[in-house]
Parts: C-alpha cells; sequence; structure tokens
C-alpha cells in the first residue's frame, strides 16, 4: 500500500523557502559577481579631518586630499602596496573631489563629480554591498558615467558618491540583515541635511540608491530638497510599499531583465530578507526602463537604465535658461518618466 506523504506544516514550508531563497542569493553572488573587495582592516591610516557646519567645500576638498595623500604614505610604508596604489590612484584623480575621507579600516570616501556650489541638479549614489577603497574605481566609473550623461544635457549637474558607510560583504551574513543599512542611514541623513547647506537653494537632490543601498536608503529621512529616490538592483526595502518609505520624494524602481537578484525570491521573515520587491507593481514605486543590464551594469554608459537614471535626476525641463541647446527628443522610455511626473 503506498504511503500518501504527509503535508508539512506552513511553517517549515515557509522556513524551508527562506533557507533555499538565502543559499541561492548567496551562491548567485558569489558566482555571478566575484569582486576582489578584500578588506584591507589592518592599514595605518590618519584620523579623518573633523570639520565644523561651517566649514566650506573648498576647505574640505583641500584637507582631505592631503589626508587621502597621507594615507597613501603610510599604507606604502607599512608594506600595502596594493591599498596604496588604489590611493596613489584616488589623489591624482583630477575629476574628483573629496567631501569626505576615512582611509581607516576599510574606508569611507565621498566624491564630487562636478561643481557642487552651483549645480542645481545633484544626484546622491547610495552603494551596495563589497565597495570600499579595494573596490572603489568601480564605484567611481559609475559616477563619472552619470556625471557625463547629465552634463551633456544640464551643465548645472553634480555627483556625489556617497560610500558613507561600513559596507556588508556580498557573500556574508550581514547582508542578509538590515542592521548595517540602520547605522548607515543615521550617517546618510546628516550628511544631506549637510549637502543643502553647500548647494544652491534652488537645488534638486536625488537619492539612487543600488542594491544593498536600496536597503540604506528605505531607512533614511529625507526633506522637500531630495525630489526623487529610486531603487535600482534592489533586494527590498524591508518595507510593504514605497509609502511606507520616511520620504516625500517621488519612489522610482527598476531592475534590469539581466539582473541576478531578479531570481531570487523577495521574502521576510525572523530578520533576515527584505520582503516586497520594489519593482512589484503592490509596492507603489513608479518603474523605469533599464534594459537588459546586469546587477553591476546599471550605470555604464550607452545603457538604457543610464539614460532613465539620468532623466530622473533631471526632471521635467526647466526652461530655456536650463542649458544652452535646446535638448533633443526623448526615446521613449524617456518620455514616459516625463508623462508620469505630470
Amino acid at each position: 500500500m503506498t504511503r500518501r506523504p504527509t503535508a508539512r506544516p506552513n511553517g517549515r514550508r515557509r522556513g524551508g523557502r527562506l533557507r533555499r531563497t538565502l543559499l541561492a542569493g548567496l551562491i548567485a553572488a558569489a558566482v555571478v559577481v566575484p569582486l576582489s573587495a578584500a578588506a584591507s582592516p589592518h592599514v595605518p591610516a590618519p584620523a579623518p579631518v573633523a570639520f565644523t557646519e561651517q566649514t566650506g567645500p573648498l576647505a574640505r576638498y583641500a584637507a582631505n586630499r592631503a589626508n587621502l595623500a597621507e594615507a597613501a604614505r603610510l599604507a606604502r610604508d607599512a608594506g600595502r602596496d596594493a591599498r596604496a596604489d588604489k590611493l596613489r590612484a584616488m589623489e591624482a584623480d583630477g575629476s574628483a573631489r573629496f567631501l569626505a575621507f576615512d582611509g581607516r579600516g576599510k574606508g569611507r570616501v565621498t566624491a564630487v563629480f562636478g561643481d557642487l556650489e552651483t549645480a542645481d541638479r545633484i544626484a546622491v549614489l547610495v552603494p551596495g554591498s563589497d565597495t570600499t577603497l579595494d573596490t572603489y574605481e568601480r564605484f567611481r566609473a559609475g559616477a563619472v558615467a552619470l556625471q557625463q550623461r547629465l552634463q551633456a544635457e544640464h551643465p548645472r549637474s553634480a555627483v556625489v558618491a556617497w560610500l558613507g558607510y561600513d559596507t556588508p560583504g556580498t557573500v556574508s551574513t550581514t547582508v542578509l540583515t538590515a542592521g548595517r543599512a540602520q547605522e548607515a542611514a543615521a550617517e546618510l541623513a546628516p550628511f544631506l541635511d549637510g549637502l543643502r547647506r553647500m548647494t544652491a537653494p534652488e537645488a534638486r537632490l536625488s537619492l539612487l540608491c543600488h542594491s544593498y543601498g536600496s536597503v540604506v536608503c528605505a531607512r533614511t529621512p529625507t526633506g522637500a530638497q531630495v525630489t526623487d529616490v529610486a531603487l535600482f538592483g534592489s533586494p527590498g526595502t524591508s518595507v510593504g510599499s514605497a509609502a511606507d518609505l520616511p520620504t516625500s520624494a517621488r519612489v522610482w524602481a527598476g531592475r534590469g531583465s539581466g539582473d541576478w537578484i531578479g531570481g531570487v525570491p523577495h521574502v521576510r521573515l525572523a530578520g533576515l530578507g527584505f520582503g516586497t520587491d520594489p519593482v512589484d507593481p503592490a509596492f507603489g514605486a513608479r518603474p523605469f526602463a533599464t534594459g537588459a543590464v546586469g546587477h553591476s551594469d546599471y550605470l555604464k554608459p550607452g545603457t538604457e537604465s543610464l539614460d532613465s537614471l539620468a532623466r530622473i535626476v533631471l526632471g521635467p525641463p526647466a526652461g530655456p535658461a536650463a542649458t544652452p541647446t535646446s535638448p533633443a527628443a526623448p526615446t521613449a522610455p524617456t518620455a514616459a518618466l516625463e508623462a508620469s511626473r505630470v
């Protein structure tokens, strides 16, 4: 006599599904997104420069570049040549100016591309896991690509690449919880407040949040100057809907068809996972076109996702004074973005 299998309790089914989900995510991250993110926790470096609220951007830029040069020297003297080389490359980068720099441990840095003081369209990039001083170059490349795309249409634009928190490792237990995101939000919120005081009164800020960075942005209260929050390559936010986010800004969500994170079910159980998929219509975010990009490719030049993110930052045309020439006719995704703003 064939024995029928006993149905498992619902809780056990959910627990099994969660374990499979998390394991799939970790395996996918390890296989599809191999990163040279070896941390350098014991590299000697000077303490970051302390600033007051009255310290202007130019003074910050000069002090942080000097601190960066000293960090490179100490790393070289300690035999940490790989870190020293990366810091020297950062110091030699004439396109970047540094609002903040901390060379200790994995490192933190906030780089500005463009003229922050005159810009009226400013994008703040918030990165995801495994972004450190040792992998800074790929973060910089995305910021530069976005700035070049913005500048082509609107010269009064700037990009701020904010690596202001200790990102979790892609293959780690911390990347499955919101602990690091909560700590990061406590750093990002005051940074945004300070940034407002450095920029033109009419400046509009957009938060562009990639991967685990979207979990950070989901916990960061924003003021009225932040007009748009874009979540891309997101594992979820651990809130049920866009309306639950601590912001009055427009909330956007996009995911490339080649992004492995789309194959990981969005669940949340016992503090693990991040729940509702932001690109799910039930979440309530405004969708934006991304094309077929992979998880690390949203800001690559020539991609549909880069065009869409630039349009989110620029918003509707601000009139003939905004650009020296009339912008080209928008593509279909661009037109859809503008129409959805009306």
